[in-house]
């Protein structure tokens, strides 16, 4: 079995609410086909990513990590490193990044994907990441625990969150909350 079929088969089963996530969704699904090694940080092309879209169990709190080499908020999510169970990825990241315990996973279904350049750092040159991104609740009462990836970790309203000078993706994700079952 082809360690990418599982990811193949979710992103054709994804449906994209915006022009640029399809276009992410597009670029991905090329790049996962094309390249047998696109879970391994190796890959100086790109690699799959995997993130966490954390909101509280009433879906009116999100829980951002502010990235310590990005110097922004963000979702908490990281590198594959040869792992293809994505869903797997992003609960591990999530663990190691917020040390929240009593998230859980929404849906196996992705709820966001985005293909996005990252700078050159450190004598890694720029590569691109493809990062799926699943939806977990957790209880918002539990209070993160900053990595040393990490300047700081909060719950923030959606209202406040939208006020940090996100990115677009991150934005795309904010807006998708107001409408999740």
């Amino acid at each position: 079995m082809d360690k990418r079929n599982d990811i193949l088969i979710k992103l054709d089963n994804y449906n994209p609410e915006s022009l640029e996530e399809q276009g992410s969704k597009i670029l991905m699904r090329d790049f996962i086909e094309n390249n047998k090694d696109c879970f391994m940080r190796e890959n100086l092309e790109g690699h799959v990513t995997a993130s966490s879209w954390i909101v509280n169990p009433d879906r009116t709190k999100v829980c951002l990590v502010h990235h310590k080499k990005l110097k922004r908020w963000v979702q908490a999510g990281g590198h594959c490193d040869g792992e293809f169970r994505t869903k797997l990825v992003a609960q591990k990241e999530l663990e190691e990044e917020t040390g929240l315990k009593t998230a859980e996973l929404v849906s196996d279904k992705l709820f966001d994907v985005d293909a996005h350049v990252i700078p050159e750092h450190k004598g890694v040159p720029e590569h691109i990441h493809y990062d799926v991104r699943f939806l977990f609740e957790a209880d918002e009462n539990e209070k993160p625990v900053i990595s040393d990836e990490s300047n700081d970790v909060q719950w923030f309203t959606l209202e406040e969150a939208a006020k940090l000078g996100l990115d677009e993706s991150v934005l795309r994700m904010l807006e998708k909350t107001y409408t999740i079952q």
